[in-house]
């Protein structure tokens, strides 16, 4: 299975717009982490809710990968946020996902996110994934 660095590698070169970062990867979870500053901020001084969906679908995408290689090809079909309370706007955003189920052709994974060195989350999504046909065995 690819390493840490490898998916790193591939979202800095398949994505260079995303601001999200590689923390952790494997055993069916993965940890990202995404910088805050003025651009992810709305009116109000907290975080946008398209910040945390972002968040929130990179660290499901990079679980997938580190369970079943780098396949460019999986993509979202579903992502459902329920937002908790107001992210800092002085706090990176940390995204830990753990994955339901890991099947042939679908991927299930819940998504917490805190400003980081918080306890509590921000905001809590679930979403699924469609594999590509020939990718698993």
């Amino acid at each position: 299975m690819p390493t840490r660095t490898e998916i790193a590698e591939f979202l800095a070169s398949e994505f260079p717009q995303t601001k999200c970062t590689v923390e952790d990867v494997g055993q069916r979870s993965a940890t990202v982490r995404h910088e805050v500053g003025i651009d992810e901020l709305r009116p109000g001084g907290t975080v946008s809710g398209p910040v945390l969906m972002a968040v929130a679908d990179v660290a499901l995408y990079v679980a997938i990968l580190g369970e079943i290689g780098i396949f460019p090809l999986v993509v979202t079909t579903s992502l459902n946020i329920n937002f908790l309370r107001k992210p800092s706007a002085s706090a990176a955003i940390v995204g830990v996902c753990q994955l339901m189920k890991l099947g042939r052709t679908l991927a299930v994974g819940e998504v917490s996110l805190y400003s980081e060195g918080e306890a509590e989350p921000v905001a809590h999504v679930v979403g699924t994934y469609s594999i590509p046909p020939g990718t698993r065995r």
